[in-house]
């Protein structure tokens, strides 16, 4: 599986911001999906993450409320919305196809990243 993500920029704090990865391969609509983050001197953690068929999904406690994520397996595409935007989300956004986790070592394909600014 082969992910490409888009959808970063710079955005105001309250603001939103979608972002989009979209797999090659037809094997998409079996994998769990997980976007992940990384900050500046940081280590990478999980955001969220959403099971095959898009029933099921969890996410860190920073973003609870504030994110979505959503899955078009028509689309080979995972979908993270992003509301009410805070400076601390600043960061360099993955998605990653893998199991249905929220450890890194959990999945087995990564995105190259997109960059999501949030100015104060």
């Amino acid at each position: 599986v082969q992910l490409q993500a888009s959808g970063g920029g710079l955005v105001q704090a309250g603001g939103s911001l979608r972002l989009s990865c979209a797999a090659s391969g037809r094997t998409f609509s079996s994998y769990p999906m997980g976007w992940f983050r990384q900050a500046p001197g940081k280590e990478r953690e999980f955001v969220a993450a959403i099971n095959w068929s898009g029933g099921s999904t969890y996410y860190a406690d920073s973003v609870k409320g504030r994110f979505t994520i959503s899955r078009d397996n028509a689309k080979s595409t995972v979908y993270l919305q992003m509301n009410s935007l805070k400076p601390e989300d600043t960061a360099v956004y993955y998605c990653a196809a893998g199991v249905y986790g929220h450890r890194v070592n959990e999945y087995d394909y990564w995105g190259q990243g997109t960059q999501v600014t949030v100015s104060s």
